[in-house]
């Protein structure tokens, strides 16, 4: 278990299980806000973390999705403290078991019922600041997938959205809709935050500048395939005209 100082507000607990897998402790003017709880047995460590920043209690606890390796600790830290615990309208249904998730053949309770609350909306398709977080609605990883940007820090907590290897940029594993995805990566542009942290990876500095590549190789991806669609197709209607 590892911990790491992000920026002057944003600490995180990571862990590695085959991969990188982290949540972020944001200290705030009234206590803590943290960000996905990871793991189940991540939860001591979480706790420890929060305890040592001296910021104060934990006060809310905001979700970036509902998949399992980001809320598997929340029961066990709910217990220490019960605080509200928000996350996208949208993923609500998902994560509690209502729906199946994109891919999946069927659904599967990852949290208790009536222990989330959607995110409050604000203007047109936008969502309310959350302590000194900013929520930014970016599905294609999930159906609801939210990241959360710390404008003084100028951090943009990623969750999903893209994961990172040395600082490069890669796409999220087993998105159902990485085009989606992809295009929720504007948020990038948009914000243009000095560091970018995500779940399963390192920080990626200045990551606006790598979207453009991202782009690039999603295309030419999507030009093979067609290319190669075209071919079993023309193939085919030879040997339907021999």
């Amino acid at each position: 278990m590892g911990v790491k100082a992000v920026s002057e507000h944003i600490r995180s607990v990571g862990v590695w299980v085959g991969l990188p897998i982290h949540v972020w402790i944001v200290a705030e003017q009234d206590g803590v806000t943290l960000v996905d709880t990871g793991l189940k047995w991540m939860a001591g460590s979480i706790l420890k973390e929060i305890e040592r920043t001296g910021a104060g209690p934990l006060k809310r606890i905001v979700l970036t999705h509902g998949h399992s390796d980001h809320v598997g600790s929340l029961q066990t830290i709910l217990a220490r403290y019960p605080v509200p615990v928000y996350m996208h309208e949208r993923e609500i249904a998902y994560a509690e078991g209502d729906l199946a998730y994109p891919g999946k053949s069927r659904p599967f309770a990852h949290v208790q019922k009536g222990l989330l609350q959607p995110l409050a909306a604000a203007g047109k398709n936008g969502l309310a600041p959350i302590g000194s977080l900013q929520p930014f609605f970016t599905p294609g990883h999930s159906p609801g997938h939210v990241v959360y940007f710390h404008a003084q820090d100028q951090v943009l907590l990623g969750g999903d959205l893209f994961h990172a290897k040395r600082g490069r940029l890669l796409p999220a594993r087993f998105s159902p809709d990485p085009a989606l995805a992809l295009r929720s990566g504007n948020v990038l542009r948009a914000l243009d935050p000095e560091r970018l942290e995500v779940c399963h990876g390192g920080t990626v500095y200045r990551p606006a500048g790598q979207l453009g590549d991202l782009e690039q190789e999603a295309e030419r991806a999507e030009t093979a395939v067609k290319a190669r669609q075209t071919q079993i197709e023309t193939k085919k209607s030879k040997r339907s005209r021999q």
